[in-house]
C-alpha cells in the first residue's frame, strides 16, 4: 500500500460553492469530495494533452481501411481477426 503524506492547503470558493457541496457530502467530507474532484480532473486534463500531441501523428491516407465501403465491418473483422483476442 502507498502512504499517503497529506498537506493542508488553503483555498477559496463561493459560499454557493461551499453549500452545494455540503448537501452533497456534508461539511466533513469536504476534502475527500473536492480531492476526488481534482483527481478526475487532472486524469482528465492528462488526457486530453494526450489527445492533442497525437493530432497530425497519423496521415490522412495509405490506411488498410482506406478502401472498406463500411469502415465499422472492417474495424469488426480486423479484430475477430486479431490472435491475441480473447473471447
Amino acid at each position: 500500500m502507498l502512504s499517503c503524506v497529506l498537506m493542508r492547503v488553503h483555498i477559496s470558493l463561493e459560499d454557493e460553492l461551499v453549500e452545494q457541496i455540503d448537501r452533497k457530502v456534508g461539511p466533513r467530507q469536504r476534502s475527500p469530495y473536492i480531492a476526488e474532484a481534482v483527481r478526475k480532473q487532472l486524469d482528465s486534463d492528462r488526457r486530453w494533452e494526450k489527445i492533442r500531441s497525437a493530432f497530425g501523428t497519423i496521415s490522412d491516407e495509405g490506411h488498410p481501411w482506406d478502401e472498406a465501403e463500411d469502415v465499422a465491418r472492417w474495424v469488426h473483422d480486423s479484430r475477430r481477426e486479431d490472435p491475441r483476442r480473447v473471447g
